[in-house]
């Protein structure tokens, strides 16, 4: 295997953000999602609520084979926020990622930047 450094991530609002007692959907979510992109679950995913104000909401984790998948959610804005970061050393299709969110949550406004982090860095200095 060639390994890549494919980093997507994706900023989005979201309508009828998934609160505190809808942690359940989020993580089927998350498991759902490494089974569409094919990646080997590590450890994972495990979900938190953080009832902090100013930064209420979710934070789901998974480390996969090849790296690692992260979706914060803020749910006391309206719109509610998602962050979500994939990364991975092992290809993986970016319109599944996107099709997945549109599909699971009421998106408003998606963002995103997907860098390979093999070739996408800009040198500053040589050593």
């Amino acid at each position: 295997m060639i390994l890549e450094h494919k980093h997507l991530l994706v900023r989005a609002e979201v309508d009828n953000c998934p609160s505190k007692d809808e942690l359940g959907y989020v993580l089927t979510w998350m498991n759902d999602l490494i089974a569409k992109i094919d990646m080997k679950l590590m450890q994972g995913p495990h979900i938190s609520y953080i009832d902090q104000e100013g930064n209420r909401g979710i934070t789901c984790m998974a480390l996969i084979e090849t790296s690692h998948i992260v979706l914060h959610i803020w749910d006391e804005q309206e719109p509610g926020l998602f962050q979500l970061d994939v990364y991975s050393c092992k290809l993986f299709d970016l319109d599944i990622v996107i099709s997945s969110l549109k599909e699971s949550f009421s998106i408003t406004k998606l963002q995103y930047k997907f860098l390979d982090r093999k070739s996408d860095l800009v040198l500053i200095d040589e050593i």
